[in-house]
């Protein structure tokens, strides 16, 4: 008997729901919830799934800390892939509720009266992206932040009568029976979070229009310009970096990793050189894995 691999995954009806609906929607794989972020790296990390779906990137907030943090200090989990997928937050309620009148007119219900919401839930990055629509629509109205887009709209679910509305995913408005009460309320038009797969099991992946590199590099402390010596050990090669961040160690102060994308695959000679050489000036190496890139194709 084939065993169905699996992945954890952040609560139904998430981003990352749909993020791992799109990119496993060709192939079968158990998706597993969990609450917490700490939750799904460890289900991946204790062996009960197959991989971790992460998102670490986006194109309003950048860089997701906690998670990056996460796969730095706390688990050792290969990146098997990467691939982005458009964030689109929607303002979610009951139209009966928040109707523009009580007429029970069906045209005239199917708008929204901003005056009737008094308070909006959602995670606090999806609430960040919607300030400007909620500063020009509903500025009256009190925020309220929890742990995911999903519990938003569950507590909308959960508390008729109350004015209440949320920010989140078209999946778990659905979910819930909830009306979606405007489409696409986020600030920016280019909204895309670039997610992870991460595990023990390799993916087997077809043709991916590209691939990519993430090390983690520490500098040696008694080596002047040694961050100087590892770009231009990438530089003279022509081999192009997508991303360079530096995160603390958590040593002590003043003390700094690099994280570096890399647009080339581990299986070269270029990029395996630069690296031997950026190794041989003192630098800590630690390969976060070699993966195929997948952009959005909506």
């Amino acid at each position: 008997m084939i065993r169905v691999p699996s992945a954890a995954v952040l609560p139904k009806g998430t981003f990352s729901d749909e993020a791992a609906r799109y990119f496993f929607r060709d192939r079968e794989v158990e998706l597993r919830y969990h609450k917490m972020i700490a939750d799904v790296f460890k289900s991946t990390a204790g062996g009960a799934t197959d991989w971790s779906v992460i998102p670490i990137e986006n194109t309003i907030d950048g860089s997701v800390s906690l998670h990056t943090d996460w796969l730095v200090h706390e688990v050792e989990l290969p990146i098997r892939a990467e691939w982005v997928f458009p964030a689109v937050q929607n303002l979610v309620g009951r139209l009966g509720e928040l109707a523009l009148n009580d007429s029970g007119d069906r045209i005239a219900a199917r708008v929204w009266d901003s005056a009737k919401i008094v308070k909006i839930f959602s995670h606090p990055v999806a609430m960040a992206q919607c300030y400007e629509f909620i500063r020009a629509h509903i500025p009256h109205a009190e925020l309220e932040t929890l742990s995911s887009t999903a519990e938003a709209i569950r507590t909308v679910h959960d508390n008729p009568g109350q004015g209440w509305a949320a920010i989140g995913t078209r999946t778990a408005a659905a979910d819930y029976g909830l009306d979606i009460l405007q489409e696409s309320v986020t600030d920016h038009d280019n909204n895309y979070t670039r997610f992870l797969l991460v595990g023990h099991r390799v993916y087997e992946a077809a043709a991916a229009p590209k691939h990519k590199t993430s090390i983690l590099i520490t500098l040696p402390e008694d080596y002047p310009g040694a961050l100087h010596q590892v770009l231009a050990a990438f530089s003279w090669r022509k081999i192009n970096l997508s991303r360079i961040e530096s995160r603390p160690t958590k040593k002590k102060l003043g003390s700094y990793y690099f994280w570096i994308d890399i647009e080339m695959s581990l299986d070269t000679v270029l990029l395996p050189a630069a690296i031997a050489e950026i190794e041989a000036i003192g630098c800590q190496v630690r390969i976060l894995g070699s993966y195929p890139s997948f952009p959005f194709e909506g």
